[in-house]
């Protein structure tokens, strides 16, 4: 398991869970978002959670979204490691920040700079489903040429705007709008290699010309054309899932299937975060990675 501790990111904590929900710190806003399997008993009291600026809840029209108690902005700044980003309050439950991977953007700083100084190259790597782009800007920040992908334009205008905050304009980030799929098969046509894949996979989800995602019948067939899209020196493969009816092992065996015959390191697990009151471990997706051997 991978756990982020509430020291790992000083611009969020989580502060408690329970009784079906989290309560979180995003910079200086405080949020409530409900989240099914914390059925265990809160920490902090009543006060606590209810000082907050916006509750992701049940709407007067029977719909779900956010109610704000306080004002809040349309979008607000957060940093990680002299990178900054945005974030917003979503109708999907999310601000558009995902915290324990500062995890996976850890390990992909220490592969991309150590490649960069000990093989003297700049890596290339490949983000699918790359959403608001902070991976990709770890990944350029380290080094790397980067080629990020999301099906959706305001994901990727989002994402373009987190790289015109953090000051990395210059930085060679490629943005794609497209499915992922078809890209990797054009890519292959076209003979372009990638030294690392980082993807973050959907459960089910639409490309830009409604191309179908479903992870259980696409990911295997992405997985067979991200094998041919490796270069002859790759660096690491990273995959994170989240909402899925399936467990790390699962990542774990189909990456064996595809770069098992590499020389490396497979590791899978889940990811988690540490809540400040008790110390719990919450579980918020699973990942598995590969890393060649240094």
């Amino acid at each position: 398991m991978l756990t982020l501790s509430t020291k790992g990111f000083p611009d969020y904590e989580l502060l408690d869970s329970g009784d079906g929900a989290r309560l979180e710190r995003y910079g200086k806003y405080r949020l409530v978002r409900p989240d099914p399997q914390c059925i265990w008993k809160r920490k902090l009291s009543f006060r606590e959670w209810n000082s907050v600026d916006a509750v992701f809840q049940k709407l007067p029209n029977s719909r779900e979204g956010w109610k704000t108690r306080h004002y809040m902005p349309e979008r607000w700044k957060l940093h990680y490691n002299h990178i900054s980003f945005y974030a917003r309050l979503t109708p999907f439950k999310h601000t558009g920040v995902f915290p324990e991977q500062v995890l996976q953007w850890e390990f992909l700083q220490s592969v991309i700079l150590n490649a960069v100084k000990d093989l003297k190259h700049q890596p290339n790597i490949l983000n699918l489903f790359g959403y608001t782009g902070i991976a990709s800007l770890v990944a350029a920040k380290a080094g790397a040429k980067v080629t990020h992908l999301d099906a959706s334009k305001s994901s990727v205008v989002w994402a373009r705007d987190n790289q015109a905050l953090s000051k990395l304009e210059d930085k060679p980030i490629r943005w794609i709008i497209d499915d992922a799929i078809e890209f990797c098969r054009r890519e292959i046509r076209r003979d372009h290699r990638y030294d690392g894949l980082l993807m973050d996979p959907p459960i089910y989800g639409h490309g830009p010309d409604g191309q179908r995602w479903d992870f259980y019948k696409s990911f295997p067939q992405l997985m067979h054309l991200c094998q041919q899209l490796l270069s002859d020196r790759p660096l690491f493969i990273i995959i994170n899932a989240y909402a899925i009816s399936a467990s790390a092992l699962m990542l774990e065996n189909i990456v064996k299937d595809y770069v098992g015959n590499l020389s490396g390191t497979i590791e899978s697990g889940e990811l988690a975060l540490e809540e400040k009151s008790g110390g719990r471990l919450l579980s918020t997706g699973i990942f598995a990675r590969w890393s060649k051997s240094m």
